[in-house]
């Protein structure tokens, strides 16, 4: 079965997004969502979810090391559940231990600066988020 998929990498200042789809397996980075206090503006994240039509909306869990939760796990948790009670979507949650790392290692290797404010670590992160999904869930 396609699917198209839409994953988010929740944060407090920025959103990450990215979309993908299982007959290709497949992922592209979005322009991440500005947040404050981890709060999007939810007409984006409402133009996004219009304009992908996504089967599955993927959220990052950041858990600690040793599987345990942080504050962090509870506030992307809390942002999955308003996404599907606001847009009646399908939601996810992937283990996204390490995918910030991944994501600044990658702007690294294409030699961007460690200016992280001008290059999508976000995305990065919610691609690499989608991707393993994708590892995960061969179609």
């Amino acid at each position: 079965m396609i699917q198209t998929l839409l994953a988010f990498d929740y944060g407090t200042r920025n959103i990450g997004v990215a979309t993908g789809q299982t007959i290709t397996s497949s992922a592209n980075s979005l322009t991440p969502l500005k947040a404050k206090d981890g709060v999007p503006d939810w007409n984006q994240v409402e133009k996004l979810i219009q304009d992908w039509k996504p089967d599955l909306v993927l959220v990052g869990l950041p858990l600690n090391m040793d599987e345990t939760e942080s504050e962090l796990s509870a506030r992307a948790r809390k942002f999955a559940n308003r996404i599907h009670g606001r847009f009646n979507v399908k939601i996810e949650l992937v283990d996204e231990r390490l995918t910030s790392f991944e994501a600044k290692g990658e702007v690294m290797s294409r030699g961007g600066s460690r200016d992280y404010k001008n290059n999508p670590v976000d995305s990065i992160a919610a691609r690499l988020i989608l991707e393993s999904w994708l590892d995960r869930n061969p179609a």
